[in-house]
């Protein structure tokens, strides 16, 4: 067992609202509302959810871009919850994030080696020709021509694009990054060629991911463990296998049922489509209790009332329900046997693309 090389207790991140003619702050958008989890190192924590769950702000605010509401944050062994913006600096080359739409995190005025050399010029002292190859070094890492290092992102793919960001987030070699739905903005068969990317990185450089995205498919093969997220907060953390195999939390279930099956007949998942009635509430107004509460199938009168704690129900499995919580009438779920894979190494191969050769 590795040790966590991020730790995050708690975090809260709300974004005031003001009206009136003073602009008084009359309440807050939740957005991510006492969020807990670690990621150990050379681990893929998968963190799902629909969208306006708040998984963006989320691995943000992890990434300190936004001065946190409350909570600690611990980035190998640094603890940056409340650090101001200028005592980061030192810390930031530890911590890197690709972007979800490759077309607006680039500069479309700088070329691809000034975009890529942009983190070096900022916290290193290399030369001009240290730079230089240090460029190209990263270009070849990840797959692009290196005698493209002169043009502009426009003149490239979304697939190239999308590598020119993740080049620019390895330049500084660091140890963890946020992958904020890379693959969101990209083609299929472009999807499976930036994931096995981003997989090849890993197992070379040991790279720790936080890999956000509402693609479940996407998730269970690149994932270690799976953390979902429902209105701000996490309803179940679990290793993917154990997750996938019996999810314990009634919006977990919802979702899972949801992913459409290729082959139903020889699917794994043979129960029913879980339709949940009504809309996710507002995080400006979230309900009393469970967050889940007015959306759930299972729901208790206690769901009503009390919001669930966060509790570990079996080892390394963490759901917040009360159908889990003896104090309030639930049950401890059986074992389910599935392996944690626990290391990035513990893949079942590279992601079938349906494109060969070439970069996208």
């Amino acid at each position: 067992m590795t040790r966590p090389l991020v730790e995050v207790r708690d975090l809260k991140m709300h974004f005031p609202i003001h009206a009136g003619l003073l602009r008084r702050q009359i309440g807050a958008v939740r957005a991510v509302d006492g969020v807990s989890f670690d990621i150990r190192e050379g681990e893929t924590l998968g963190l799902v959810g629909e969208s306006g769950c708040g998984k963006s702000t989320c691995g943000r605010a992890v990434l300190r871009l936004y001065d946190i509401t409350d909570g600690e944050i611990v980035i190998d062994g640094k603890a940056i919850g409340h650090e101001d913006q200028n005592s980061l600096r030192h810390v930031r080359p530890t911590m890197q994030m690709v972007f979800q739409d490759p077309q607006a995190s680039l500069n479309p005025r700088m070329t691809v080696a000034r975009i890529i050399s942009e983190p070096l010029d900022e916290h290193t002292k290399m030369s001009g020709a240290e730079k230089r190859a240090r460029v190209l070094e990263l270009m070849d890492k990840v797959g692009l021509n290196p005698t493209f290092a002169s043009r502009y992102p426009h003149e490239f793919s979304g697939g190239q694009r999308q590598r020119i960001g993740i080049a620019r987030a390895l330049a500084l070699n660091p140890k963890f990054i946020v992958c904020d739905e890379p693959i969101a903005a990209l083609d299929v068969s472009i999807q499976a060629q930036v994931v096995n990317l981003l997989e090849e990185l890993q197992d070379e450089l040991g790279l720790t991911y936080l890999f956000i995205s509402h693609d479940l498919s996407m998730v269970r093969h690149i994932a270690d463990r799976v953390a979902v997220m429902y209105l701000g907060k996490i309803a179940e953390l679990a290793p993917r296998d154990d997750l996938y195999a019996q999810p314990l939390h009634p919006y977990t279930q919802a979702l899972l049922s949801a992913v459409p099956e290729p082959d139903p007949a020889q699917s794994d998942n043979q129960g029913e489509r879980i339709v949940l009635r009504g809309d996710v509430p507002s995080p400006a107004n979230p309900p009393d209790g469970c967050n889940f509460c007015t959306r759930c199938p299972a729901v208790m009168d206690v769901c009503r009332r009390i919001d669930p704690d966060f509790r570990e129900v079996t080892p390394g499995r963490y759901v917040a329900c009360h159908l889990y919580d003896p104090e309030h009438g639930g049950t401890a779920p059986e074992q389910t046997g599935g392996a944690n894979p626990g290391t990035a190494q513990a893949r079942t191969g590279t992601y079938p693309s349906t494109q060969q050769g070439g970069n996208p």
